[in-house]
């Protein structure tokens, strides 16, 4: 986060040039309130796009059935908040075909997330 604030920082500047480069004078109260808004967009923005590159990045790994949280695992197609719980407590898993085999999900909704997770040991 500190290396996207270094990078954000000259357009932080620029903006601010720029907002001083009107042909009306502004006070520097308004330009010090002008300047705090662009900054609070930026961050709000920085912050986005550093989440979405997290996202992005864990969006084609595998859920790890062993580890994942009750949240991961409702993010899953279908899943609800009662099998996410018994996915927790039957762990550890051997094989994601453990949810079928132990009846924690039936074999159609294990078919639309089968590629999605995995039971590492």
């Amino acid at each position: 986060m500190d290396d996207l604030k270094y990078r954000l920082a000259p357009a932080i500047l620029l903006l601010a040039a720029l907002v001083g480069c009107t042909e009306k004078q502004q006070s520097p109260e308004d330009l010090k309130e002008k300047t705090a808004q662009a900054t609070a967009r930026a961050k709000s923005d920085a912050k986005a796009v550093a989440e979405g590159i997290r996202e992005g990045w864990n969006r084609n790994k595998p859920l790890d059935l062993n580890t994942a949280t009750r949240d991961k695992l409702m993010s899953l197609p279908g899943m609800t908040t009662g099998q996410a719980d018994r996915v927790i407590e039957a762990r550890p898993y051997n094989d994601p075909r453990d949810l079928v085999t132990r009846h924690i999900v039936p074999q159609s909704e294990y078919d639309r997330i089968a590629d999605k997770v995995t039971a590492k040991q």
